[in-house]
């Protein structure tokens, strides 16, 4: 196993600390110097807050226990890529490279939807590693949604059922 993949494991591990709490499996590790720094996975359900993505509260934290802003030497590992608003917070913090596993069709900002992080026009572009342990990243993220899907179908059924339920006359 390569150190990409050792870090990316640490990622899936947050992630499925995230799925044990019923949010999306979505984990982040930022690492310096062969050292993690900080660690965190999605909290936009337990927080009710937007901004509660992994790489966001990562960077946060790596931020704080560094007491610097800048995480120019700093590795991002996240389970998935980027979006637009986490792209941002990289750009902004200046972090080094970022590798992840599954790709984001609709809004990943590393390459896929659209490359925020390579963007000349910035004053920082961000080295991207993409596809590290992609297929057991993506398998996290559609179990995920599958059972999430099967449970609002029985609940819909209930709902159905509950309502052809004839009423007791008293």
């Amino acid at each position: 196993m390569n150190l990409d993949e050792f870090y990316m494991k640490e990622a899936i591990k947050e992630a499925k600390k995230a799925e044990e709490l019923n949010e999306v499996p979505i984990g982040a590790v930022i690492v310096i110097d062969g050292k993690i720094i900080s660690k965190a996975h999605n909290l936009r359900e337990s927080n009710q807050s937007a901004i509660a993505h992994a790489e966001l509260l990562a960077i946060d934290l790596a931020c704080k226990k560094l007491n610097n802003w800048r995480l120019e030497n700093a590795t991002l590992y996240v389970t998935l890529e980027p979006c637009p608003m986490c792209s941002g917070a990289i750009i902004l913090s200046r972090v080094k490279r970022v590798v992840y596993g599954a790709v984001d069709p609709k809004g990943g900002c590393a390459g896929t939807f659209m490359n925020l992080l390579g963007d000349q026009r910035f004053n920082h572009q961000s080295e991207v590693t993409k596809g590290v342990l992609e297929i057991e990243c993506s398998q996290l993220l559609s179990d995920f949604f599958r059972k999430i899907r099967e449970i609002r179908k029985n609940e819909k059924k209930k709902r159905k059922e509950a309502s052809l339920t004839p009423e007791k006359f008293t």
